[in-house]
Parts: structure tokens; sequence; C-alpha cells
């Protein structure tokens, strides 16, 4: 369990940042250095790209083992937002690359790549608290907008 929830906060992390809503009941850490300390599961001082990977998330996530993450099980995993189930379904949107309103584990793991690769600033293959920080909260781009 204490390999596998690290990776949700990745997930959520990830799918969180995508669209920045105001939260009542919070069920991540909320401050970078939780995060990161939640992340950094050898304890190096560094969030590996391996840390950071999608296997355990999606395990995680995936309630109903059907190899998806629906808008229900992420909200599940993200608490009870203001704005409802539609907060999920905007996340998922954002890289839900077949539009089935669910995310595959290809999609899951395009859209964690995609966020290390654009956190990992010094491009050294890992994300130090600096990076994890200034990644928090930044929105990414919806498809089809540049």
């Amino acid at each position: 369990m204490t390999v596998r929830m690290p990776r949700v906060y990745v997930a959520l992390l990830v799918l969180s940042a995508a669209v920045p809503v105001t939260c009542g009941a919070q069920a991540l850490p909320t401050a970078a250095a939780d995060r990161f300390q939640a992340l950094d599961v050898n304890h190096d001082g560094v969030i590996s790209q391996y840390e950071y990977d999608s296997d355990a998330a999606l395990a995680a996530l995936d309630s109903d083992h059907d190899g998806q993450i629906s808008p229900a099980e992420l909200q599940g995993a993200l608490g009870q937002w203001e704005g409802g189930p539609q907060s999920a379904e905007r996340r998922i949107g954002l890289a839900d690359l077949d539009r089935d309103g669910k995310l595959s584990d290809d999609e899951l793991r395009r859209v964690m790549e995609f966020r290390f690769k654009s956190m990992d600033k010094d491009n050294d293959g890992n994300l130090d608290l600096d990076e994890l920080h200034a990644g928090m909260g930044v929105p990414m781009m919806h498809r089809g907008k540049n």
C-alpha cells in the first residue's frame, strides 16, 4: 500500500492541476512539501520518473478493475470538490484522446509523462521540491488549444 498510495498522489496531482478549482474536503496533501514527501518513496530527495510512474496509480484509482479511470472513480479519489462531478469529467477530458469519457492506462501514462517532463525544468530526469512546487496549480493546456 505504501508504494501504491504515493502514485495515487501523482495521478491526482496531474489531474487536479489540469483544472484549478476550490476544494471543500481534500484528501490530498495540500502543500508541495507534503506531496513531495509522499511521492519520494525512497527518500533520496528527488522524485524519479519511476516514482512518478502510473502503474500503481491506475491500479489504485481503478476501483472496478476495468483498466480505465472513470469520472466517478476519479471524483471518489479527489473527494467532494465544489462544482460536483463535472470537475472530474473536465480533468479526464484533457487527457481522454479517444473521447470515451474514461482514461485508459495509455492515456494516463501519456499525461503523466508530459506533466513530469514539463515540471523537470533542469532535464535531469528527477523532480526536486522546487520543480514540484512550481508545477503545482499550473493548468495544462486543453488539447486543440495552443
